[in-house]
């Protein structure tokens, strides 16, 4: 328990926890924003993996203008072309991953299409904050 508070003051004194708390909220109403795209869309209009894109280009723009602006405010994000192009492929590879669950568990597995959005709320936000921190926003 000791060596665990220690790794949680130390994530706090760098700041990395404090993007983290911003990261999730952010990316917590971004996913609120893909779900709203693409559930209805997957459920009766179009196919799901083509409701996952549209929903993916709708919550990257949201996602750009709050994470840019508060979760990872002073760390590069100048908005400069070179910052904006590295986002945009890491949310590439969170769009790839979403629409990766979203044929998996749609077609081969016959899920509804609410299932996807499971791995698309926890897998996909750790995967792409740590591409965020470490790639993007130093």
């Amino acid at each position: 328990m000791t060596a665990l508070i220690r790794r949680v003051e130390t994530l706090r004194d760098s700041g990395v926890l404090g993007q983290l708390i911003r990261f999730a909220i952010v990316g917590g109403l971004s996913t609120v924003v893909y779900a709203a795209v693409y559930w209805p869309l997957a459920t009766y209009v179009i196919p799901p993996v083509l409701a996952s894109v549209a929903g993916f280009l709708v919550a990257v723009i949201f996602g750009w203008v709050f994470h840019s602006r508060w979760s990872f405010k002073g760390h590069e994000a100048d908005g400069g072309v070179g910052t904006q192009s590295k986002f945009f492929l890491v949310q590439s590879a969170g769009m790839a991953m979403n629409a990766g669950f979203t044929w998996v568990f749609t077609g081969p597995l016959h899920q509804p299409t609410w299932v996807p959005l499971l791995p698309v709320i926890f897998i996909t936000p750790l995967i792409t904050f740590a591409l965020n921190r470490y790639l993007v926003f130093k």
